[in-house]
């Protein structure tokens, strides 16, 4: 909403007798702090959450290295922990994820921010098992979300994985061979089995 002034005679039937101009503004004011209140509340247990967080907090003062040297890219998936599937903790490592786990143009932009300037010296990049990405077509993909949505997909494209080993190879490398990661930093392909928790190195 956009809010400017305008002149409004006080016999406006905006304006009743006794009412003054700020009356109206300030109930407006307070139905707009309501309804942020109400969109705010579908966070609440997330909130009430965080503030346990903050209560023990234990984190403050980090400077942004990754302490381990270590960047994994890795799947938007729930079943990935990628953190501690390794042995790290907060702190140690830079974490980039999308769908599937692909070394898109902003994860090389992270990649070189952080090799070069926050520590890195390993890089994983991180598929997984029976993942959607590697599960259905681009068609069938873009089907399932219109399906879902109720609105046409069909114009977007997914990239979904057809051989997710030779994609992994494929990603890897993109990241060996960019200008400014080269043989700055150690980088392996990897496919995590969501049914183990084991890591494959596939190159």
């Amino acid at each position: 909403m956009t809010w400017a002034w305008r002149h409004t005679p006080r016999t406006s039937p905006l304006y009743p007798a006794g009412r003054r101009r700020g009356d109206r503004i300030r109930g407006e004011v307070a139905h707009r702090r309501a309804d942020t209140v109400q969109l705010v509340s579908d966070f609440d247990d997330l909130l009430a959450a965080n503030r346990e967080f903050a209560a023990s907090f234990d984190l403050a003062g980090f400077d942004g290295v990754a302490k381990a040297g270590v960047a994994m890219v890795t799947c938007m998936d729930s079943r990935i922990d990628p953190l501690h599937m390794i042995g790290l903790e907060p702190g140690d490592a830079k974490i980039l994820r999308n769908p599937g786990g692909r070394v898109s143009d902003q994860v090389l932009v992270a990649l070189v921010l952080g090799v070069n300037l926050l520590g890195v010296d390993r890089v994983l990049v991180v598929q997984h098992t029976r993942c959607a990405m590697a599960a259905d077509s681009e068609a069938q993909l873009r089907e399932r979300v219109s399906r879902a949505s109720g609105a046409d997909a069909s114009w977007m494209t997914f990239r979904v994985i057809t051989d997710q080993r030779a994609d992994i190879a494929d990603e890897v490398a993109k990241v060996r061979a960019h200008p400014l990661l080269g043989e700055r930093a150690a980088v392996g392909g990897f496919l995590y089995d969501v049914d183990t928790g084991l890591l494959e190195q596939i190159c």
